[in-house]
């Protein structure tokens, strides 16, 4: 284990970031990058875990904290883990043993999700034992840190989803394949922000403006943006009549949510950079 670093971004993730670091073996090297700049929580955490280093961070999306991360890492290889979802870290051993069975030669290598939806992120068949993947879910990536050097770095673009998206498919176009490994199992436990609960709808709303802002990014990235307009087309045109829709019969909650993709679809068609911050 001495070949990995763990890599974990938080932003106000106090609620359940110190029971997770718990799970993680003391040999295994820690870097934290919060984004909420938590002085209170690099003292505690630094104190109690002498194999964990915490960065406190502008706020500016994932991949900028990442790209930061992966800076300060020393080892071969890292894993990229949310501290939301639940995982087992002798997993480590089949990551490390296909990276090795495959020289290396890999964009990415992650687990199989077993509550995700897969629709929106396909899988290898249950059967196999392993297989090649167009992308790694983000939440959980193991990479060398060499090969990702030379595939480049995250997109600074995208400050929420996507980013791992992009990187795998930057890697495919130079020869980089990403593995989904079967017998690697992990869920989502729930949200890693800790809010009020009258902040529920504020950061949903937020979350729904970057998804769609990256989605159209990503889309004009691969197909250029002749094609990407074509595609979202129907989809802009869904959501307007949704907004129009919820503002006749007051339906306040659907109507802010869909302005909120509208708005985040219309920013990233026009070329604007993804500017809405928590």
């Amino acid at each position: 284990m001495n070949e990995i670093t763990v890599v974990i971004i938080t932003y106000k993730s106090e609620n359940i970031i110190y029971e997770f670091i718990k799970k993680i073996p003391k040999t295994i090297k820690v870097i934290i990058i919060d984004n909420s700049q938590n002085y209170e929580l690099k003292k505690n955490i630094e104190k109690e875990h002498k194999n964990i280093s915490l960065f406190l961070k502008e706020n500016n999306g994932v991949s900028s904290a990442l790209n930061f991360a992966v800076d300060k890492i020393q080892t071969k290889y890292f894993l990229q883990i949310s501290p939301d979802i639940e995982f087992n870290f002798n997993d480590l051993n089949f990551f490390i043993e296909l990276a090795k069975e495959k020289k290396d030669n890999f964009a990415a290598i992650g687990p199989r999700f077993i509550d995700v939806n897969e629709k929106s992120h396909k899988q290898i068949s249950e059967k196999k034992e392993f297989g090649q993947i167009d992308s790694i879910h983000g939440s959980c990536m193991f990479i060398n840190k060499d090969t990702f050097l030379d595939i480049g770095k995250f997109d600074e673009n995208f400050f929420l989803y996507f980013e791992e998206t992009d990187y795998c498919y930057r890697a495919k176009k130079k020869g980089f394949f990403s593995y989904q490994i079967n017998k690697s199992k992990v869920k989502s436990i729930g949200r890693s922000v800790e809010v009020e609960i009258d902040e529920n709808e504020y950061y949903s709303n937020i979350l729904i403006w970057h998804f769609i802002w990256s989605k159209y990014y990503f889309s004009r990235k691969k197909y250029g943006k002749l094609l990407s307009i074509i595609i979202f087309l129907p989809i802009s045109i869904r959501i307007m009549f949704r907004i129009v829709l919820y503002k006749i019969i007051k339906n306040e909650l659907l109507f802010k949510k869909y302005k909120s993709r509208f708005d985040g679809l219309y920013k990233s068609i026009k070329g604007e950079k993804s500017s809405l911050r928590p």
